[in-house]
Formats: C-alpha cells, sequence, structure tokens
C-alpha cells in the first residue's frame, strides 16, 4: 500500500489537509510515471536542518529542504524529505505567501528531485520551478 507520512522533529506543527496533501503528492508522483512506495516527510528545525547538512552533505548553511533518495528500483519512489518550518515560515513572509502555500512549494520541490529533476544549472532550475508551478496549479485545497 503507498504511503506517505508526515513527522516532525524538535518542532510542534499541525499540518492541515493531510488526506489531500498526501492525495496531491501521490498524483505527482504517478503523472510523472513513477510508483509509490514510501515517502516521509519530516518537518524540523533550522539548527535540526542545519545538522543534517552538515553531517551527511558537508554543507555549513542553512537551507528548507534536504532530499534523500532510498529507492533501489527505477521507478519506485522511496524517500525522506527533511524540511524546516523555520525557512519555510520566513520564505512565506519574504514572498507574501501563507506558510501553508510555502510548505507545499517546498514539499513538491522535494518530490520532484525524487522524480529526477535537478536545480544546479540555470535550465535545470528553471524546469524545476516550471514542474512546481504546475504542480501546485493541481492543489485542491
Amino acid at each position: 500500500m503507498p504511503k506517505i507520512t508526515f513527522f516532525t522533529e524538535d518542532i510542534q506543527y499541525a499540518l492541515k489537509h493531510k488526506t489531500r496533501v498526501r492525495n496531491w503528492i501521490e498524483t505527482t508522483i504517478l503523472a510523472e510515471g513513477y510508483q509509490l512506495s514510501e515517502l516521509n516527510f519530516i518537518l524540523c528545525s533550522d539548527d535540526y536542518l542545519l545538522r543534517i547538512n552538515q553531517d551527511y552533505l558537508q554543507h555549513d548553511d542553512y537551507t528548507d529542504v534536504i532530499t534523500f533518495d532510498n529507492s533501489e528500483e527505477l521507478k519506485m519512489i522511496v524517500g525522506d524529505i527533511f524540511i524546516s518550518l523555520d525557512r519555510i515560515k520566513e520564505n512565506a513572509l519574504n514572498f507574501k505567501s501563507t506558510t501553508l502555500d510555502e510548505l507545499c512549494r517546498v514539499m513538491i520541490h522535494g518530490t520532484l528531485h525524487l522524480l529526477g529533476y535537478k536545480d544546479k544549472t540555470k535550465a535545470a532550475k528553471t524546469l524545476m520551478t516550471e514542474k512546481e508551478d504546475f504542480y501546485l496549479e493541481k492543489r485542491t485545497f
């Protein structure tokens, strides 16, 4: 049975519309030609995500999302997506967005990484942003 799970680490946050978020993410995965086995979203603080960034990626800076692809089969999604709620809230203010809208943007961004999209070059980042916008428009909440 496909499974999307939401966790928190070192913060308190109650995600609204969990069932709709799950359906939206799963629909995105299927639309891209992948199958979903297990996907975990872990919401945490800046400091928690900074430690992950330092320990696993050897980067010493704050970020809003880190995606770990644990898949062993082609076109099968198994992954963990860590998201800093501190960054989400700050970005929402900066972009004049809601926390939920910004969280969804980052959730779909992390999911797109699991689907093979990159964002290291200008062209790749442009495509990633186009895909984010496309799937954000598909939300029903």
